[in-house]
């Protein structure tokens, strides 16, 4: 499905690929890839879920209303934020072997309701990690793995073992050849919040450059004091040779 009327190509998306999907029940999902994980993964993601739950409760209006029906928030069906992971964030790294995180909803009393919103982070770094010098052995490893490698000997062991793959990568070369017009859109809220991280991302960066410059300030004003230290203690060791030597010649 089309996001709003936003390019995804704008400047300052770390974004590789950001897609709204429909399932055949009407939920919708936000499958989103990134290059590095951005700050603060678990709050953009909610405010991707809020943003697409709010698209589907004013879809769902409009469709009642031009059916002339009565509006029931029952009409309204889950929202799955799928964020797919190339260089997963510390906290997803932190738990090194598990590569498929899946939200939950619970409530202190044991209440059960359907809260509609749902979250499944994928760490495709985590997932190679864990697969080296394994082999694929189910279909969801064999998705991951899709997603994950570019190795021509990856591809080649997952063709030969799930033949349905050769057609999607046929589809993937022509797809790139016009990437941007295939990426879609998304909406310019989130966009402003998207650039609003990445900026915040490189004025973090930009802390830790600083922070390094001055410890290396420090350090070459601590070596030119030591420096002094050793030439002053050199020109005390010469003149006490001197007075040695002096001393000797009497």
């Amino acid at each position: 499905m089309p996001n709003d009327s936003t390019r995804i190509a704008a400047e300052g998306s770390l974004l590789i690929t950001d897609i709204v999907v429909e399932f055949e029940d009407g939920a919708l999902a936000d499958i989103e890839i990134q290059k590095i994980g951005y700050a603060f993964p678990g709050e953009r993601s909610a405010c991707y879920s809020a943003d697409l739950l709010l698209r589907q409760y004013k879809r769902v209006r409009e469709k009642q209303r031009g059916q002339k029906g009565k509006f029931s928030y029952k009409n309204i069906k889950n929202v799955y934020t799928i964020v797919i992971f190339e260089k997963s964030p510390m906290e997803i790294r932190m738990l090194e072997n598990r590569y498929i995180h899946k939200s939950f909803w619970g409530f202190d009393t044991g209440l059960k309701m359907n809260l509609l919103q749902n979250f499944i982070f994928i760490a495709l770094d985590i997932f190679r990690k864990n697969m080296e010098n394994k082999t694929v052995e189910n279909e969801l490893d064999a998705w991951l793995m899709f997603f994950a490698s570019e190795e021509p000997e990856r591809i080649i062991e997952l063709i030969e073992s799930y033949p349905g793959f050769r057609e999607i990568y046929r589809d993937i070369y022509e797809i790139c050849l016009n990437m941007e017009k295939v990426m879609g859109m998304y909406s310019k809220e989130l966009q402003e919040l998207d650039r609003n991280t990445v900026q915040y991302m490189i004025d973090e960066m930009q802390e830790t450059i600083d922070a390094q410059k001055q410890a290396l300030n420090e350090q070459s004003e601590t070596i030119k004091s030591q420096a002094q230290i050793i030439s002053e203690q050199k020109r005390q060791y010469e003149e006490l040779l001197r007075r040695v030597e002096k001393l000797e010649e009497k």
